[in-house]
């Protein structure tokens, strides 16, 4: 005997929302649950009905299955315009919710490919500057020189692998559903070795030391990343290599702090200079030095700009810019002489020598005049 629509046991249309079947089912569970029908075997097979299509049409995979093939997407077997078995089903579904469009064997003709392999390399902030070519050396799997990547001994070859016929992935039927996963025989490839490389084991590839040359462009930041295409693992048995990332690290400097493309350096100097003003030599991130006029009165955190003095532009001709930020700089440890002159010169200073101190506690006296006055 047939079994009845889904729908029309649950009293919906085929648009139902989510909350309208879950609405629809409580109230027909209810209605003919065994407690409320005591020894009423239509009211048994009615409940048993109504739990069926809620549980099949309360989840959207299933949901989807029955709307597409009914009845016949949880059964074993049968005809019509269905599959023709549940593995075919199964496939058809896992196919049109997570597949490509393209079906077939993923065996013989699929190679793995290798993976992508990071290297992290520090360098200075003078070679950020400039630029350079670096030479470093990976530990990675390269192709085998003896099998040449097929993972075979010379004189034999792979073979299809007898579990899942060179599909690379099995089926096991799991309640309504066939769960499709990777065939532990062959380990998804869908060939076996029978005769494998002495060389690699029958992987086709060996763990080597490789020696490349990284080519680090001028004006390169903390963080960059440089791909070298091609360069990562092998892939396994003749697959198409990885890439090898290079994540570069510049190296706190000692003298200058970076900003992008601009540099900043803290010169401290003397009391004096600052005082009567003068010219101080500063260096350059490209070793040369560089003047920088001192006016008199200069005070600590005054900045000067020297224009592009500072940092390489990736890929530009341009250049950032240098600031020198002054620092005046106490004199410590002075000798009588020095005590007494600068005593001496305290005991002439004015306001008009000390401008900035005359101004703060004269803002300073406002203030606490003005707490007292409204006290």
């Amino acid at each position: 005997m047939s079994k009845r629509d889904y729908y029309e046991i649950l009293g919906v249309s085929r648009t139902v929302t989510e909350t309208e079947l879950k609405s629809s089912f409580r109230k027909l569970a209810m209605q003919h649950h065994p407690d409320k029908n005591p020894g009423d075997k239509q009211a048994e097979i009615k409940f048993k009905e109504i739990n069926e299509a809620y549980q099949i049409l309360s989840d959207g995979q299933k949901r989807a299955a029955y709307d597409r093939y009914g009845h016949q997407a949880f059964e074993n077997g049968g005809g019509g315009g269905g599959p023709a078995d549940m593995s075919d089903f199964m496939s058809d579904i896992f196919e049109s919710f997570f597949g490509d469009g393209r079906r077939g064997p993923r065996g013989a003709n699929s190679r793995e490919r290798g993976a992508d392999l990071r290297y992290n390399l520090e360098i200075g902030l003078e070679e950020a500057y400039t630029g350079k070519n670096e030479t470093i050396h990976v530990p990675t799997s390269v192709t085998c020189e003896v099998c040449s990547g097929t993972g075979a001994k010379a004189g034999s070859k792979s073979r299809q692998c007898p579990t899942c016929g060179g599909h690379g992935r099995v089926r096991a039927s799991q309640g309504f559903f066939s769960v499709e996963r990777t065939c532990p025989t062959c380990g998804g490839r869908g060939e076996v070795i029978d005769d494998p490389c002495t060389g690699c084991q029958g992987a086709g590839r060996v763990t080597r030391e490789r020696t490349l040359s990284v080519n680090i462009p001028a004006g390169v930041e903390d963080g960059t990343r440089i791909r070298l295409a091609g360069e990562g693992e092998a892939g396994l048995r003749g697959g198409p290599p990885g890439d090898l990332y290079i994540f570069l690290s510049i190296k706190p400097h000692a003298i200058f702090q970076r900003d992008g493309a601009d540099l900043f350096c803290r010169v401290p100097i003397g009391l004096t200079s600052a005082a009567l003003g003068g010219e101080i030599e500063v260096p350059t991130l490209n070793g040369e030095k560089a003047r920088v006029k001192i006016p008199e009165g200069t005070q600590t955190g005054k900045q000067f700009r020297l224009k592009g003095k500072g940092m390489s532009v990736l890929r530009s001709r341009e250049m950032g810019d240098l600031y020198i930020q002054v620092l005046v700089e106490t004199p410590q440890k002075l000798t009588a002489r020095q005590r007494e002159l600068l005593m001496e010169f305290e005991r002439e200073s004015s306001h008009s020598t000390h401008p900035e101190t005359a101004g703060f506690f004269g803002r300073v006296k406002d203030f606490l005049g003005g707490l007292g006055g409204s006290a």
